[in-house]
């Protein structure tokens, strides 16, 4: 008898610690569930973000620089590979009217190879001794040419854009020659002393929309 109390009574204990293995082992599943929620998210995005070192940039770009179809940017890769002294790096603003540079000093290659990256439209070159002129090309005017820019005909009968009124005769760039017999007969005097005088040009929808209206009366050939 007191042999089947004793045997009861450790099939219960066996009972109750089986139970309190089980939920201890839930509440460590529960607390390993939580930390890898809380930290791996965190980890798993500093390593996405943690930049790869500027010698496997630099690497990358050479051998991009392989399969580039443009010569001239293929060259430019090779040649600031092989680059021993930059004395001087430059961004140079190519605009529709105008350019503009400013000047960053001395940079070394990485460096460089990092502002390219950042920059993919940039297209670099070499000028001189040891100086990189970086290009951009931007589709509108340059600040300097929204305050002075004229559309005009110069002495020839060209449509041209002028730098400042057109007396001053400082011709930035041609178009084409005007028929000027078609322009009398078909636009007002309004319109085509607009013209003689000068037409203000201040920003790049301006300078299509002259050439658009203008280009009817382009002569051919």
């Amino acid at each position: 008898m007191n042999a089947t109390r004793i045997k009861k009574q450790l099939q219960k204990q066996w009972r109750r610690l089986k139970r309190r293995s089980l939920t201890l082992g839930l509440s460590s599943l529960l607390i390993a569930i939580v930390w890898v929620s809380m930290y791996l998210p965190d980890k798993v995005q500093s390593l996405l973000s943690s930049k790869p070192p500027v010698a496997i940039e630099t690497l990358q770009y050479y051998q991009q620089s392989e399969g580039m179809s443009d010569p001239e940017d293929s060259n430019f890769w090779k040649l600031l590979n092989k680059s021993k002294q930059i004395n001087e790096v430059v961004v140079r603003h190519s605009y529709v009217c105008g350019e503009e540079e400013r000047s960053l000093g001395k940079l070394n290659v990485d460096e460089i190879y990092n502002l390219l990256n950042e920059h993919p439209s940039w297209k670099g070159q070499f000028e001189g001794q040891g100086k990189v002129v970086l290009n951009e090309t931007i589709h509108d005017l340059s600040p300097a040419c929204k305050q002075r820019a004229y559309m005009s005909l110069d002495k020839d009968g060209n449509l041209s854009l002028f730098d400042g009124p057109p007396e001053q005769e400082k011709v930035i760039k041609t178009f084409f020659q005007l028929d000027i017999n078609s322009m009398e007969s078909s636009l007002p005097d309004d319109a085509l002393r607009h013209l003689y005088d000068g037409i203000r040009i201040q920003d790049i929808d301006e300078y299509n929309s002259v050439l658009s209206t203008f280009s009817d009366y382009a002569r051919e050939g």
